[in-house]
């Protein structure tokens, strides 16, 4: 679907949750692999590869994923400012639901506990291909991170992952959905107009 979105450049946001799947992207490391194929397809767990950035993630249930499409070059847009401001978003949004400080590392993409810098609860992967962005976060919500066992994601030990119900706050749905309105309200103020939806 996101090659036809980009062949049409059709842009629009999409809110998801997955079944048990590890993903390898395009620099992914087959030493971060820590289990055989076999395995993951006795555990019910699908892999695929694909043509976003960064090395293996994992995505489960109680994981929101956000997939985000959007025509740099109609909008006149660096990847470095959507890049930013995409994370900036995200950091936003976490705050306002649940007063959590997130923070960015240049060196280690994706999001982090600003009071345990060690302590990954978001993951980004992002395709940049003809200026039209494709893939995008993923943010650990009331998932188990059982799936994340079976790698080192991004090239790091499974043990620095968290989500929200590991730090003991609520995960309701209720604050499932106050997420998404914030990020729908965050993405919107640099990308709107555009199209977004959710499962």
């Amino acid at each position: 679907m996101q090659e036809k979105l980009r062949k049409f450049r059709k842009e629009c946001i999409l809110f998801l949750e997955h079944a048990p799947t590890i993903t390898g992207g395009i620099n992914y490391n087959p030493e971060n692999l820590l289990v055989k194929p076999e395995f993951l397809e006795s555990m019910g767990i699908q892999i695929h590869w694909t043509q976003r950035g960064g090395d293996f993630t994992a995505h489960e249930p109680g994981q929101l994923v956000l997939y985000s499409h959007v025509d740099l070059k109609k909008r006149n847009f660096s990847i470095r400012f959507y890049l930013e401001n995409l994370l900036r978003s995200v950091i936003d949004s976490v705050r306002s639901t649940w007063d959590l400080q997130l923070i960015s590392d240049s060196d280690s993409p994706g999001l982090y506990l600003e009071s345990n810098p060690s302590q990954k609860i978001c993951s980004i992967g992002v395709n940049f291909k003809s200026f039209f962005t494709s893939h995008g976060i993923a943010f650990n919500l009331s998932n188990d991170l059982k799936t994340f066992r079976c790698i080192n994601p991004c090239g790091r030990n499974w043990t620095n992952m968290t989500s929200i119900k590991d730090l003991g706050l609520d995960f309701g749905l209720h604050k499932r959905d106050e997420l998404i309105s914030c990020l729908k309200k965050n993405l919107c103020s640099f990308l709107e107009p555009i199209n977004v939806s959710s499962s």
